[in-house]
């Protein structure tokens, strides 16, 4: 996962509100009880802003070079190849994983094995339609370079978790953009959804 460009765009001044924003969203789609597991696939390193580490002890942050913030439980490793008990977390976020994931299909089954029935998933994602976004990716070639573009839209993620028997819970936009056009453009999205069991058979 070749994340450089996340990281540099949350230097930019447009970044840091991008980030209070996805911080308060994060908060608020912690609905699970401190007494559950939760997993993040990817660290961010402020997670503190959205997590209070004393309090959600089982928190655990997975990322193939140990990113998150230093209050959390963290292990290293792939994310299509999660070290996670089958059906044993009650919460998955994924905050702006699969734009970068060369494997994402593969991690979103892992996702799928490891969250139990009636598991909640948060997905961000940046929207392929930020013109913000997009020039930040030209601006910044070198780190632009190393992503190659995997821009994800709403329906094609929900395309995708339908198919592993997911219900779309919320979905939310922010980091709106006013441009001098007849348009807004958002820079983020966020999909919420439960996931249910497989019918047998299946």
């Amino acid at each position: 996962m070749k994340r450089q460009f996340l990281f540099a765009l949350y230097q930019t001044p447009r970044g840091k509100l991008l980030q209070t924003m996805e911080a308060s969203y994060l908060k608020r789609s912690i609905t699970v009880s401190c007494k559950q597991n939760q997993l993040q696939i990817g660290g961010l390193g402020w997670e503190n802003e959205f997590v209070d580490f004393s309090l959600y002890r089982n928190y655990l942050i997975l990322d193939g070079k140990a990113l998150g913030d230093g209050g959390a439980l963290k292990v290293a490793a792939k994310a299509f190849n999660l070290p996670i008990q089958t059906e044993s977390m009650d919460l998955v976020i994924l905050p702006h994983i699969l734009e970068f994931d060369a494997r994402r299909f593969q991690t979103l089954r892992e996702v799928n094995r490891v969250l139990k029935p009636g598991g909640e998933l948060v997905v961000l994602n940046f929207s392929p339609f930020s013109l913000a976004v997009r020039f930040q990716f030209l601006w910044d070639r070198k780190l632009a370079d190393s992503w190659r573009a995997h821009f994800i839209s709403k329906a094609r993620m929900l395309d995708w978790l339908k198919l592993m028997n997911f219900e779309l819970l919320t979905a939310a936009e922010f980091g709106w953009i006013v441009t001098p056009f007849p348009m807004a453009s958002s820079s983020s999205a966020s999909l919420r959804c439960l996931r249910w069991p497989m019918a047998s058979g299946r």
